[in-house]
């Protein structure tokens, strides 16, 4: 990520490349100054943002396989041609490959062979900068800071040129000399960018609508395949990641996901499912509604029945007799 290369990011997954060198002790990077310093690049202009052009710079070679977490965030936009892994399948993108790290994330640099005329860039901003404007907490509805990488963003020509002009106010910006103004315009400008990701996101989930379905059915298939295991064999309710895990996805693109093809997002689309499964249990069996509710993996019977009243509008009980009449 640090300039825009390959890496391996740890996200909720506890795997590593065996090309990593420090398994236990990542290096922490506290400052934009601290970056630059490791770097070999020039200090930075501005103590919590700074823009990075991956011609620009070369890696250090001790950095490559370590384990490194930023203490900020990171927006890397990778040029790349020829195929790109997506899940389990892969496409052919000509463009760029945007990619969002969030502060505490581990990141791992993956020395690949050099090539000529390597373009991309890196922007990198500390939470200090957002904390002010009261966007610190705002940036936590940009779910795709927490995806995996093979979840990335890949923008053609015409959003690679949004985005740099984004990028490139936001470079002029603490280029100038600051200002009372800087701040206010130097995150109105990641907030835009941010807009426009959002936006390409959007785009991007539309046009592999026919992928989405594919994962939909999987996702089906699991829950399916959990309710047809005894109920000591499983441990309590479906979760969210257990369902992002099978369909080898993180938790929130697979939110995301869902919400653009069904409305419905994961936790949503579980409790759908253990509603219908329920329904069909309450009136193919004569088993008790305790029992049922501890089939479908509920600890306490009164929960399952809060829930089922609240997605039905009838109780487990009222429901088995209104359909018996």
């Amino acid at each position: 990520m640090l300039s825009t290369l390959l890496f391996c990011r740890d996200i909720n997954t506890g795997s590593a490349s065996p090309k990593i060198k420090n398994m236990t002790n990542p290096k922490l990077i506290k400052s934009i100054s601290e970056l630059h310093r490791l770097l070999g690049y020039p200090k930075p202009k501005h103590p919590s943002v700074s823009l990075i052009h991956t011609k620009d710079v070369t890696i250090p070679e001790e950095l490559y396989g370590e384990k490194l977490v930023f203490d900020f965030y990171v927006i890397s936009l990778k040029e790349k041609s020829g195929e790109l892994k997506y899940g389990h399948n892969y496409y052919d993108f000509e463009e760029g490959t945007l990619i969002f790290t969030a502060p505490g994330q581990v990141i791992t640099p993956l020395k690949r062979p050099q090539q000529e005329n390597q373009s991309g860039w890196s922007l990198y901003f500390h939470p200090d900068l957002i904390r002010i404007s009261g966007f610190a907490e705002r940036i936590k509805e940009y779910s795709f800071f927490s995806y995996f990488t093979h979840e990335a963003l890949h923008v053609s020509d015409e959003e690679k040129r949004i985005l740099y002009e984004c990028v490139s106010n936001i470079e002029k910006e603490y280029s100038l000399n600051i200002d009372r103004h800087s701040q206010v315009l130097i995150v109105s400008n990641i907030q835009l960018l941010l807009n426009y990701c959002t936006r390409f996101y959007d785009r991007q989930f539309i046009t592999r609508s026919h992928h989405n379905k594919t994962i939909i059915a999987k996702l089906e298939h699991f829950l399916s395949s959990y309710y047809r295991t005894t109920p000591e064999d499983r441990t309590g309710l479906p979760t969210v990641a257990q369902c992002a895990e099978a369909v080898n996805l993180s938790p929130h693109y697979l939110s995301d996901l869902l919400k653009k093809e069904t409305g419905k997002n994961t936790q949503e689309h579980i409790h759908h499912f253990i509603i219908e499964e329920a329904k069909n249990r309450i009136l193919a069996t004569s088993d008790p509604i305790g029992e049922i509710a501890f089939q479908l993996g509920f600890n306490y019977p009164a929960y399952f029945t809060k829930m089922f009243k609240a997605k039905t509008g009838f109780s487990p009980l009222m429901y088995r007799r209104f359909n018996e009449n």
